[in-house]
């Protein structure tokens, strides 16, 4: 069933000793100030060094997840530095994000990989938090859903639909990541219903429906309610704010 999600995208911040606070005071904040009948879901995506001891502090039967930020396409071996997902999984990892915009643009992440991760990462019962988004010269081209349509189709349609049943999807226009700038709440629902029709004809109605699709890209304590009041927005992939526990409150708070 579709859930509303914050996930937290630590990226590469934070030391050991840092991190451990900061998700102690987010922990302690959620449960004080967040009602239990709300439902939702809370995934924290620190650095793969930390994930052991984070998932640890993490409250038992509780909104909060655990979730990482990449993982490797292979299952084991001579993979210098690699992390997989069976090691995820195996520190309790429940969520994964795969093709951020950083990972296709600095790592050379492309669809045939992504969906190999995407295989990967289901395999061992992990659920993949799978990024599409657009660039200023292809929004600015007027080519965003032509664009969005093609990651969908080559990075992710080829799954089957209890497979597919699993994944939640990020949009996240990619001029607007780390910038400041944010697409306004009418411009996320347009990308997020539009996402939703694609879903419906790979699919069927039922999937586009029950599909988590959140936004990511500046968004933050002051935009946040704004973004999640529209139909077809359910949560976001937060990246900066995620490292304030207050500002992370406040995005979860505005449910």
């Amino acid at each position: 069933m579709r859930k509303n999600i914050v996930a937290g995208n630590w990226k590469m911040n934070t030391t050991y000793q840092d991190g451990l606070a900061l998700v102690s005071e987010i922990t302690n904040m959620v449960q004080d100030e967040v009602t239990g009948s709300d439902g939702v879901v809370v995934v924290i995506c620190p650095p793969f060094p930390f994930l052991a001891a984070i998932g640890k502090q993490l409250p038992a039967n509780s909104r909060f997840h655990l979730g990482a930020q990449n993982c490797s396409q292979k299952e084991s071996g001579a993979y210098t530095g690699e992390v997989s997902a069976k090691m995820l999984q195996s520190v309790g990892c429940e969520y994964v994000i795969l093709g951020h915009s950083e990972r296709r643009q600095y790592f050379r992440e492309d669809d045939e990989l992504l969906s190999q991760k995407l295989k990967a990462v289901l395999a061992v019962g992990l659920k993949p938090i799978f990024c599409v988004g657009e660039s200023l010269e292809t929004r600015e081209a007027d080519d965003t859903f032509n664009f969005i349509s093609k990651q969908l189709k080559d990075g992710l349609f080829h799954l089957s639909n209890e497979e597919f049943d699993q994944v939640v999807i990020a949009y996240e226009p990619i001029w607007a990541i780390g910038t400041g700038k944010t697409a306004t709440s009418a411009q996320a629902q347009e990308v997020h219903a539009f996402i939703r029709e694609q879903i419906a004809r790979a699919y069927d109605a039922e999937a586009a429906v029950n599909t988590t699709i959140l936004y990511g890209g500046s968004a933050n304590a002051q935009n946040a309610r704004e973004l999640f009041s529209q139909p077809d927005v359910d949560g976001g992939l937060i990246g900066g704010a995620s490292l304030k526990s207050r500002d992370f409150t406040e995005i979860i708070k505005s449910f």
